[in-house]
């Protein structure tokens, strides 16, 4: 008896400090592929001199213009990234994708520490330069291989090499294709999950016949399609073979890449010449919106509020219907944090709440002691969404109107007092309040 007691005791011991460890251990939510082992080489462009976005902005001036007003030129300066980063430990890895060029890091990396790569052996970087890393993903982080420009054209009389990509899509892949391949981490989808869930939805929609570009507004056929890229040709030439090597070492099938269509959808279409004064040809706005833009998302929406047939007298009920008609992944997509609210609510004369409820559209992950997703209930491409609220017109005092708010939320409440972040971290994405007595809906905005 002695002896079961003891191993009894023994094991729960162990538990207990197996299941301590793991709660206070370093937290690493992916697993750190080859690619991101190194930043980028900031191989000298011939006749440039320069990796500068300034620079490359003297000629490119339209995208150069668009590029200062996005998230990607504050990569590095965003305060989000840098209170996110301080709390983390200021990891090495993270400076991959916000700072991806080896002169906009202030260390080098020697090594890994017994092989670890989210422990790296750093040393003084005498490459580095301040004003590049204030640019953040600048133009050379997408363009610049092996010291030649990369891009969607080539044989253009440019004053610099240039070539052309396998796809528009490559830049984009190194920094949004995250991975979840570590051994404890037990969750479906990685971190940023979008090639994930762009995935599911063409599977779903295969499965069920649905002619995806026919129905998603943002994935309609591209205007550049068939658009000759060799300057001087009249069509395009045959389509290099994947395994040509043009700098960008992604990993995915080129038939995968070219259709997760990110460029198609957060680089609109453009008519206009590359450089002033050159010829009109097709190109793409340097943009890139996504949910930091609240007009973005909306897009990708369709928001419908209105009362719903009801039968009992005295009894009425309110219908909420939210719907992803514009995108092929999720919405929110990107780190688990995002999510939506939809609240809805009885009011009174006074415009106080007689009644409300609150819907939260988010993906939930344990994080300790295991890396477990709970739940996900983000809008999935057109799978209608429907939440409402009933209220009776008899009571006392009497409702006088019901008022529907969906709102976009960059991070979590907790996380934003985890961070001291003083910025706001929500946006409305639809409004509406419809009368109960005495005139109409008041719309939607």
């Amino acid at each position: 008896m002695r002896v079961r007691t003891a191993v009894i005791w023994t094991l729960a011991a162990t538990a207990a400090i197996f299941l301590g460890w793991r709660m206070l251990r370093p937290l690493e939510i992916f697993s750190i592929s080859k690619r991101f082992e190194n930043p980028l080489p900031a191989t000298p462009v011939p006749s440039l001199g320069t990796l500068s976005a300034r620079h490359c902005g003297t000629c490119h001036r339209a995208n150069y213009r668009e590029w200062s007003t996005t998230i990607h030129r504050r990569a590095w300066t965003d305060s989000y990234f840098q209170a996110d980063w301080r709390a983390e430990g200021r990891k090495q890895i993270c400076l991959e994708c916000h700072t991806p060029l080896t002169t906009q890091q202030r260390y080098r990396v020697l090594g890994y520490h017994g092989g670890n790569r989210w422990d790296p052996a750093l040393a003084p970087n005498p490459a580095f330069k301040q004003t590049l890393r204030q640019q953040g993903v600048n133009c050379a982080a997408c363009h610049v291989r092996h010291g030649v420009i990369y891009g969607p054209f080539a044989n253009l009389n440019a004053p610099h090499p240039v070539a052309r990509w396998n796809n528009d899509n490559e830049a984009c892949v190194r920094c949004h294709v995250v991975n979840n391949r570590h051994r404890d981490v037990f969750y479906r989808m990685p971190p940023c999950g979008t090639v994930t869930e762009i995935t599911r939805t063409r599977r779903r929609f295969q499965l069920e016949g649905l002619p995806i570009h026919a129905l998603l507004s943002a994935t309609s056929p591209d205007p550049l399609a068939g658009v000759p890229r060799y300057v001087g040709e009249r069509q395009a030439p045959p389509a290099r073979r994947a395994v040509d090597d043009d700098g960008y070492g992604v990993a995915l099938p080129a038939r995968a890449l070219a259709a997760l269509k990110c460029v198609e959808c957060h680089m609109p279409s453009v008519n206009r010449p590359l450089v002033p004064g050159g010829k009109v040809r097709p190109g793409r706005r340097h943009l890139w919106r996504g949910g930091h833009d609240p007009r973005m998302v909306r897009d990708a929406l369709n928001v419908s509020f209105a009362e719903a047939l009801t039968s009992t007298s005295g009894r009425e009920r309110y219908i909420l219907t939210l719907t992803d008609t514009g995108a092929e992944h999720y919405i929110p997509t990107g780190v688990p944090d995002r999510h939506l609210t939809v609240k809805l609510r009885v009011l009174d004369a006074g415009g106080h709440t007689l009644k409300s409820r609150t819907f939260t559209l988010e993906r939930r992950v344990l994080w300790r002691p295991f890396i477990v997703e709970l739940h996900d209930t983000r809008l999935r491409p057109l799978e209608p969404r429907i939440y409402g609220i009933g209220l009776s017109t008899r009571t006392h005092p009497r409702p006088t109107a019901v008022e529907a708010v969906v709102r976009y939320w960059l991070m979590g409440k907790s996380h934003r007092a985890h961070l001291h972040y003083p910025a706001p971290i929500s946006y409305v994405l639809f409004r509406s309040r419809i009368p109960l007595v005495g005139g109409n809906a008041s719309g939607a905005s």
